[in-house]
């Protein structure tokens, strides 16, 4: 055995470039997978425990007004372990070094204690004592660098109070912190807790609340629940109790859990499949040049299985060298994403973990990968038989082909025709290598795609859905008069109106809560657009819904819905699905204002209005809005653009180029080992043209033309194939929250192109240096 262990060291370090070629590829797989695996488990471990210990409610439930008595009932209902009454109150901030309007969620702590449910973490600070201190959450402190001491200015219940930062914290009911569906915006929008008593007395409160958490018990129906919360709620304004699964923040860390889980299985099972495709061309090539050695062994006596074991080891030593390279850089790579996950989630302590399990999982795959990409070579090794082996190869079986008879072949030169009598020789080499080549376009397009539908929603949401200025949300909902003072506002010039009312839409036994939006006929600052550029119209009657909202309801234009207002006079009545739109964002429906207004048996009312304003005197309309006690909030188009820009485009660029340098990495693999091996295979035939002339330059380009004609086969191949990974990607992330376009752009395929050109170059620049150092009489001495 100690000889076997020898010829197979030897091996490795005569093959030592493909080798390692493929064991950087390896690499790329391991890291990948131990990088989201982890990222996936360090996430999920942390958000159980954040929710275990910090009592994360699992019913949540707003209302317009109820007595504290009504809180001993709701404990009442069958399945409720526990609930926590408080106060809510959406108020307009002033903020030190901010000339825009900030908006914040302001929530009442219990005058003693911890709250049950939805506790607090305090980062720096303490927990308010006085009237006029706050608690203000850690993303919108650190957008607006608020400490403890700092003071801001806030509009409540239409009264302004000078507020004072008395702590920094966080919580699990806004690990992402988002106003409903709206893109994060942390300079101007953040959450804050004051004591009970004040808020509750500053907001006519006192004895009442607004909002209620409610944790279940161990069994417990959360839909019995809910529905009987929504009963005793009914009275007093409720607005539709909904479940954990419908929470903002869960919903969007459990969404992205889902994305890490499926990229730790995708991405690494190509890559894997990519090294199992070239260990398998590699072994054949090596059985295939040492059929009289193998020969030799086993008539000296050494067994089948032994042999074999032999070259199945080649493989997994050099899966075994990737793996070792690759885990240590999966761990670093996950550490700086989960740094990068800080940003976006606000946990106590996010540390990248890695579970034994997941290293276990990645070594065993590829040691699978090894082995199935071993399994034709060690067949052949072992059905060898020793005489036969002795004789060499028989050559191959040459004659006039069906591309022998085209034009073609007869009208280029005798170089270009071996290249291609070479190829069309060896079907499944050839279309194994092109396969192989492929899967790195494919892989480069898929790496760069994010970019591309990234760009494509921040176009259309921002550039052709949504052109207004600015949003102004107002505390309660009003009569047309708000709409002409609204657009007296000092640098308005157009003002257009929206309804928005929270309703449960139901089709059947299948539900959802959402808003109902009702737009101005001919609006231009809002526009129905889909994901891909197609507009939808406000339909005479009717409802226009987001394409995923009729899914998941099981709807299609035409049909009908039963549409339930949760706020007062709560209506419901039957609505027919006139149109569909393939919106990115959100679940929502839309009609026009007209027809909301009548729904909700009411005049001409508005919530809410888009507006465009004079950017000279923006600074003037904001200093107004910040005054205005009938204003909740005011959303600005470009800030909300700008950091998306900052936040989710770092982060999606970020994971985007780890993708695309394995990629790199494996475009320079696929294309160096096919080379290689070609240049070993038609060593003797190189030669034999050297002798006969041929010169250096010559020789080269008939090797290294064969390569090109190969990769530019591929391209075409791999870019079909990244679009049709595009488009299941598209589908596996497809969620409520967010979807994601299947737009690939121009550039990405040039960038593809340019990256695997480069590969090919500098390939085709080694194999040419070894080409010229070929041993001319040692090669013509060796037996094929």
């Amino acid at each position: 055995m100690v000889t076997l262990h020898r010829k197979l060291l030897r091996d490795l370090l005569h093959m030592r470039g493909q080798s390692m070629a493929i064991a950087l590829i390896v690499a790329s797989a391991v890291a990948t997978y131990v990088t989201m695996r982890g990222a996936y488990e360090s996430l999920l471990l942390t958000q159980r425990l954040y929710y275990d210990t910090y009592r994360f409610a699992d019913v949540f439930a707003s209302l317009k007004r109820a007595p504290e008595s009504v809180a001993s009932r709701l404990r009442e209902i069958d399945g409720v372990a526990a609930i926590q009454t408080r106060v809510a109150a959406s108020v307009i901030l002033d903020v030190p070094g901010l000339a825009e309007p900030a908006s914040a969620l302001l929530l009442s702590l219990p005058d003693a204690g911890e709250p049950r449910l939805n506790r607090t973490h305090v980062r720096r600070g303490r927990l308010p004592l006085t009237a006029d201190e706050v608690l203000v959450s850690e993303a919108f402190a650190a957008a607006n660098q608020l400490l403890p001491g700092s003071q801001v200015a806030a509009v409540i219940n239409g009264r302004w109070r000078t507020l004072r930062v008395c702590g920094v914290a966080i919580t699990p009911e806004f690990i992402n912190e988002t106003r409903g569906h709206a893109l994060p915006d942390h300079r101007r929008f953040g959450v804050m807790w004051m004591q009970r008593h004040p808020l509750a007395a500053a907001t006519g409160m006192q004895g009442a609340f607004n909002d209620v958490a409610v944790a279940l018990a161990p069994g417990a129906s959360q839909a019995a629940v809910v529905a009987a919360i929504d009963r005793t709620l009914a009275r007093y304004g409720g607005l539709g109790a909904y479940g954990r699964d419908e929470q903002g923040s869960h919903r969007f860390l459990r969404d992205e859990l889902a994305q890490d889980r499926i990229t730790s299985i995708v991405i690494p099972a190509i890559f894997l499949a990519v090294a199992a495709l070239l260990i398998h061309l590699l072994l054949m090539r090596l059985v295939a040049s040492q059929r009289e050695q193998i020969a030799v062994l086993k008539a000296f006596g050494y067994e089948n299985a032994a042999v074999a074991r032999h070259f199945a080891a080649f493989g997994l030593l050099i899966v075994a060298a990737g793996s070792a390279a690759g885990i240590p850089l999966g761990i670093w790579l996950g550490r700086g994403l989960t740094d990068l996950y800080t940003k976006f989630f606000h946990f106590p302590a996010l540390t990248f973990r890695v579970s034994a399990m997941a290293i276990a999982i990645s070594v065993g795959t590829t040691v699978l990968a090894a082995l199935v990409g071993s399994l034709s070579a060690v067949r052949r090794v072992v059905a060898l038989p020793p005489a036969e082996g002795m004789r060499g190869e028989a050559p191959l079986r040459f004659g006039r082909s069906f591309l022998d008879r085209t034009r073609f072949i007869r009208a280029v030169s005798p170089p270009v025709r071996m290249i291609f009598r070479s190829l069309q020789r060896t079907p499944l080499r050839t279309a194994m290598s092109v396969l192989a080549m492929a899967t790195a376009g494919m892989i480069l397009v898929v790496g760069q795609f994010s970019f591309d539908a990234l760009q494509s929603m921040v176009d259309v949401q921002f550039r052709a859905a949504q052109t207004d200025d600015a949003t102004i949300e107002l505390n309660e909902v009003r009569g047309d008069e708000a709409l002409h003072a609204i657009r007296r506002l000092p640098g308005v010039t157009k003002a257009e109106p929206l309804r928005v009312v929270p309703v449960r839409i139901r089709a059947g036994h299948r539900e959802r809560r959402i808003a109902l939006i009702g737009l101005e006929r001919g609006a231009t600052m809002r526009r129905l657009i889909g994901m891909h550029g197609e507009e939808a119209t406000l339909p005479p009657k009717g409802l226009v819904l987001t394409k995923k909202l009729a899914q998941l309801l099981g709807v299609d234009q035409g049909d009908d819905v039963i549409i339930e207002a949760l706020s007062a006079p709560r209506p419901v009545a039957s609505m027919r699905i006139a149109a569909l739109v393939h919106e990115s964002i959100g679940t929502f429906a839309y009609a026009s204002r007209e027809d909301v207004n009548r729904f909700m048996r009411e005049g001409p009312s508005l919530s809410a209005a888009h507006l465009a304003v004079q950017p000279a005197r923006a600074a003037e309309l904001y200093a107004t809005l910040k005054a205005m006690p009938s204003v909740a909030s005011v959303s600005l188009r470009e800030a909300m653009l700008a950091s998306v820009r900052q936040t989710i485009v770092e982060n999606i660029y970020i994971s985007a180029a780890m993708i695309v340098a394995f990629a790199c990495v494996i475009a320079f693999g696929v294309i160096y080992n096919g080379a290689r091996i070609a240049l070993s295979e038609r060593g003797r035939d190189l030669a034999s043209l050297r002798v006969l002339g041929f010169s250096k330059g010559e020789v080269g380009a008939m090797l290294l033309g064969e390569q090109a004609v190969l990769t530019l086969a591929s391209i075409p191949i791999g870019f079909a194939a990244g679009w049709a990974l595009c488009g299941a990607i598209v589908r596996m992330f497809d969620s409520e929250v967010y979807r994601i376009p299947l737009v690939i752009s121009g550039r990405t395929y040039a960038i593809s192109f340019f990256i695997i050109a480069l590969a090919a170059a500098f390939t085709a620049f080694v194999v040419q240096r070894r080409i010229g150092g070929l041993d001319l009489v040692e090669v013509l001495k060796t037996r094929e």
